[in-house]
């Protein structure tokens, strides 16, 4: 056991990551944006490659390697979107899949114009959380309640006074 050990801190850890990347199964991560103006309003998207009858839901994407999730977050939405975002509160993190992870984030616009990707998205819009779009996917529509209830993720709900990040990052489009 000590020679492998010796040879395992011998071979430097470049290698070392290498190898352990090769024996571990790899995986997706894909990245939800809940994403709100500041009235409150919820970025929705028509997507293009959903299934039909469930296509409405938040911006969403894969991370790419080396990309932290909220980089995710703010890419995604500008990327089908062309908005800007500043990304919040942890909402849900969900592993256990073959192949995948998900996880999902609050986020609040801070600029850009509302153009869609035409190979991504069909239409965007902004809505209230009680006009939701009929053919919303029920794992977002879940994702809202978690949201609207302040559950999962960090302590704080990011909203209030009792946010532990003060002054409030969630109530307003202006950076911190």
């Amino acid at each position: 056991m000590k020679l492998v050990a010796r040879l395992w801190r011998s071979l430097g850890g470049r290698l070392q990551w290498r190898l352990l990347w090769l024996k571990h199964a790899t995986f997706m991560v894909g990245v939800t944006g809940i994403v709100r103006d500041d009235e409150g309003r919820l970025l929705l998207l028509n997507h293009r490659l959903w299934p039909e009858g469930r296509s409405w839901g938040f911006p969403t994407g894969y991370a790419n390697r080396s990309e932290t999730f909220e980089d995710t977050v703010v890419r995604e939405v500008r990327e089908e979107t062309g908005l800007t975002v500043r990304v919040g509160r942890l909402v849900r993190l969900v592993s256990g899949y073959r192949l995948r992870a998900e996880v999902a984030y609050e986020a609040v616009l801070v600029g850009g114009d509302l153009k869609v990707d035409p190979f991504e998205v069909l239409e965007a819009g902004w809505f209230s959380p009680d006009e939701l779009p009929e053919g919303m996917q029920r794992s977002h529509r879940e994702l809202l309640e978690l949201s609207r209830r302040g559950a999962t993720g960090p302590a704080g709900h990011g909203r209030c006074s009792a946010c532990p990040e003060q002054p409030c990052t969630m109530t307003s489009a202006s950076p911190p």
